[in-house]
This record gives structure tokens, sequence and C-alpha cells, in this order.
């Protein structure tokens, strides 16, 4: 069971095939304060794309921009928003990271009065020196053992200082009942496939035991498919979702060649989307759909010269994003 956001107990919705995004923030341009509405708006947006599934307080959502109350209110909001525009079977997941175990149940504990139903962690790593194989493995078993949301594992090596969990580990991690998936931005398409073989994971052909092997970028959305993956979550899903959400379609019909031509195109934009990170993505929601505006400092705001070189390297895609 899990709630609503309003304290209204449901069941947990179960997790689908297919894709999700690391939903984006949205603040005032002037005051920088939560925009309720324009995140409201978004994540309605994307489930109309449709996207399986959102997760906010990722690292596209500034998660360590905002204090603790803020990411509660920007899960609920778009709790509220999905439940108000009959997106109910469409789950939040919450990103729920803390250097010290204590800290992160307790994150995962608000996200669940929030209206969360998963939560996303990555491993601790502020102290890197002492943060071996054992210590990861404590944590996670630690928190999976306390936290009322089921976890999904954040693989992501460029925001941990390096830390990379190996299959071995994310294989064994994955047996605990309450650790239901692995996020891999870390973008080894052969982990990803050992982790979904070794543990039965939901597939573009089979529900599994119900375990989710996610890629962690839209540039290999075919390919985590192809795998035996379950899914994408992925940044590049907030400017693209009907493109993502296509490619992974053609690959659950077999239809593997359209799949990889589209998928060329999509790793082409998303490539400009990843190089421009927060600030670009969010420029490009504003230059395409009319919202989006700035991050909070201190990341930067982008020039026009480099908001109109990011609309212009997504043109293409987003000529076919706009056609389906």
């Amino acid at each position: 069971m899990t709630t609503n956001g309003n304290g209204v107990k449901k069941e947990r919705t179960p997790l689908r095939a297919g894709v999700y995004s690391p939903t984006m923030t949205f603040f005032d341009p002037e005051t920088e304060e939560l925009d309720v509405p324009t995140i409201k708006k978004h994540a309605v947006r994307l489930a109309e794309a449709g996207l399986v599934g959102l997760v906010t307080m990722g690292s596209n959502g500034e998660a360590v921009h905002l204090s603790r109350a803020e990411k509660q209110a920007v899960t609920r909001a778009t709790r509220e928003a999905l439940d108000e525009a009959g997106y109910k079977d469409v789950p939040v997941i919450v990103g729920a990271s803390e250097h010290g175990i204590k800290l992160t149940i307790e994150l995962a504990k608000e996200a669940a009065e929030a209206g969360g139903e998963y939560i996303l962690t990555v491993p601790p790593s502020y102290y890197r020196y002492a943060i071996d194989e054992e210590a990861i493995e404590e944590y996670f078993n630690k928190v999976a053992d306390a936290s009322p949301l089921p976890i999904i594992i954040y693989n992501y090596p460029g925001a941990v200082s390096g830390i990379d969990i190996d299959s071995d580990l994310l294989i064994k991690l994955g047996k605990h009942p309450n650790i239901v998936g692995t996020k891999f931005t870390c973008g080894s398409t052969g982990k990803l496939t050992r982790v979904a073989y070794a543990l039965d994971a939901v597939s573009t052909k089979s529900a599994g035991s119900g375990y989710m092997a996610l890629g962690g970028i839209a540039d290999f959305t075919a390919q985590t498919a192809i795998s035996g993956g379950s899914g994408i979550i992925a940044g590049g899903a907030n400017v693209l979702p009907k493109t993502c959400v296509k490619v992974w379609n053609l690959c659950a019909e077999g239809k593997y060649n359209e799949a990889f031509e589209l998928q060329k195109k999509l790793s082409k934009g998303d490539w400009v989307l990843t190089k421009a990170a927060i600030p670009g993505t969010k420029s490009a929601i504003q230059s395409y759909f009319g919202y989006g505006g700035f991050p909070r400092r201190p990341l930067k705001r982008l020039s026009k010269e480099r908001t109109q070189a990011v609309a212009d390297g997504i043109k293409e895609i987003m000529e076919i994003e706009n056609s389906l």
C-alpha cells in the first residue's frame, strides 16, 4: 500500500516496461521559487505522450538545489497533476539519496508521504575513501530494510565520485525483496544484460519477476530493449517523449530496422541535450513548448546564442517528435 499525497491509501502501481523521465523542476524566472503550475503542466504533457512513469527529484530535477519541504512539494504536485488528468496508473518514482543511511530512510518516508511509490537511490560517495563494496552493500540493504517504498538503485558513476557498481553486486542486491530495479546511467548495456538475465527482469517480451533493468540515457533506448531491459529513465524524454516511446514500441513490435533508424536520429538529438545539460534541456523546452525557464543558480543561464544553438541542434528530431 502507498498514499496519493493527500494521505489516502491506495494499492501500489506496478512498474511497467516502457519509457520513464526524470522530470525537470521549474522555477519563477525572477524569484527562483517553485513554479507549481508549470511542474503540473509538464507532468501531464509527458503522460499524454505515453510515458509509463515519472521520476521527481532525479538529477534533472535539481534535487540538490531544493529544500526537503520543496522536494515534497514537487512530488505532491506531480502526483496531484497526474491524478487530476486521469493518469492514476502512472507511478511517481522519487529521487531519495543522502550520504547517510538514516537520512536516506527519512527521505524515503517523506517521499511516501508526498505520494511517491518508489525511490531512486545512488550510493553514498562523500567519504569516497571509505566506500568499498561492503559499504555499498550495507547501505542499500539497510535502506531497503527500513524504507516504506521499494528501491531502484541508481548506478551513475559521474555523480558519485566514479563509483560504478558491478553486475555481481547488483544481482546480489536485487535479491532483496524491497530492491526492485536498477537504472544504468553508467551506459553499460553488457552490465544491464547480465543483471536483466540473472534477475529475470521485465522486458518487451515478458513480465518476468517484476525486476526493472532500466537504461539511463535516451541514446540507448533501442539497445536497452534489445538487451532484455525493462525501459529507460531518460532526461531527453523531457523534450522528446514521443520519439523515445516510438523507438521503444518499435522494438517491442519486433520492427528492429525501423527502431534503429529512428534511434540514430534520437541519439544525435539527445547528444545536443546531454552536452547542454539542465540549462540546455530547459531552454529546449522553452523554445519548442513555450515554457521551461531557467535552472536555479549557481547553474548558469544560457545566452541567446547558445539557446538558439540548442534549438537548431535538435531541429531534425523535433520535427519527428511533432509529427508523432
